[in-house]
């Protein structure tokens, strides 16, 4: 029997690249709502990444991945404060990136970008 995890995953895993987008933009209220609950102050940082200036899914230019969830609109990196300081390790996001993939969604702390948090769509994160 699949865990309620595994089902959701099956599902998103279906959707379309708009549904996941509508479904991301509902998710990310509820991520930065949950950084305030665990003490965080939080600013944004890149979300959408146009194509025309960083390049096409798999083309990089200027700085960022050439195969980026921002480029796809399913991602949107945080920047994590406490006490009015700047927390720039993953490991700072740790208990937020957590809390995230329990929700279904992807945590940049698993490849070295902790306050990246995403929805994967066609493999990518």
């Amino acid at each position: 029997m699949m865990t309620e995890k595994q089902v959701l995953n099956q599902f998103r895993a279906a959707l379309t690249l708009g549904a996941k987008q509508r479904a991301f933009a509902k998710m990310v209220p509820r991520l930065i709502d949950k950084a305030h609950e665990l003490g965080f102050e939080v600013t944004l940082g890149d979300a959408y990444r146009d194509p025309r200036v960083f390049g096409p899914i798999g083309e990089r230019k200027g700085y960022g991945e050439s195969r980026s969830a921002h480029k796809q609109r399913l991602a949107v990196d945080l920047n994590l404060f406490r006490d009015g300081k700047y927390l720039t390790e993953t490991e700072d996001h740790r208990p937020l990136g957590e809390w995230w993939e329990s929700q279904g969604g992807t945590w940049g702390g698993r490849f070295s970008d902790g306050n990246h948090y995403s929805v994967a769509h066609e493999g990518i994160a």
